[in-house]
């Protein structure tokens, strides 16, 4: 079942690790971000809200997180798929987007677009900003808007946790450093939509995540 976090926000849990995906709605349009495993049900509310995906966003390269972009893009095939430039080669290496170690191999379809920091995307009237929060992977990024009081962090920022950097071209310190230079410094309301788990503010972050205040 979808939660609506804003209007034209609903965040949407899919696949055995619950990776949220999101839906960006300004009808008839959307966007979809991070299209995981299993992607029926999101699919299935893009069609009972009889939307039209026009853009598929990536926050990062791993297979729970673009699982589902081939399907969304063979049912809506005009739908611009946006990944990050550092991400792009996870897209149809197994090997890089994790998909190998559970023993399948998952390839996309190519990007249409690679997201660069500080690339301004519009969507009717909300406009959303690319922001650099690698780390968790080589190119990983944020999604934040003004007038929605929202950033989508994928697996960079969690609720009073940060993405692992334990794996293959994890870098803790860089993506602790991005976290606070670009994130920790947008508006303590503004709500941090994570890649899994709740939500939560910036400025819930700034006090209580442990990766944050103890350093």
């Amino acid at each position: 079942m979808s939660t609506e976090l804003q209007p034209w926000i609903e965040r949407l849990p899919l696949g055995p690790i619950d990776t949220n995906a999101y839906l960006i709605i300004n009808k008839p349009e959307c966007w979809v971000v991070d299209p995981g495993l299993w992607p029926e049900p999101l699919m299935d509310r893009i069609r009972q809200l009889r939307l039209t995906p026009t853009r598929i966003l990536l926050t990062h390269g791993h297979c729970d997180h673009i699982a589902g972009c081939a399907d969304i893009k063979s049912a809506w095939p005009d739908a611009q798929l946006c990944c990050p430039a550092g991400d792009e080669p996870m897209l149809t290496n197994a090997d890089l987007n994790f998909s190998s170690s559970f023993g399948v191999s998952l390839i996309c379809p190519p990007a249409d677009l690679l997201l660069e920091h500080g690339m301004e995307l519009q969507l009717g009237p909300w406009t959303w900003k690319v922001l650099d929060t690698s780390g968790h992977t080589v190119g990983g990024v944020s999604f934040y808007c003004p007038q929605a009081q929202a950033v989508l962090t994928g697996d960079a920022l969690f609720a009073g946790t940060i993405g692992r950097t334990d794996i293959p071209n994890g870098d803790g310190d860089r993506l602790v450093a991005n976290i606070r230079a670009n994130l920790m410094t947008l508006p303590d309301s503004t709500r941090v939509l994570p890649g899994h788990g709740g939500e939560s503010t910036v400025g819930s972050e700034k006090r209580l995540n442990i990766f944050l205040v103890s350093r």
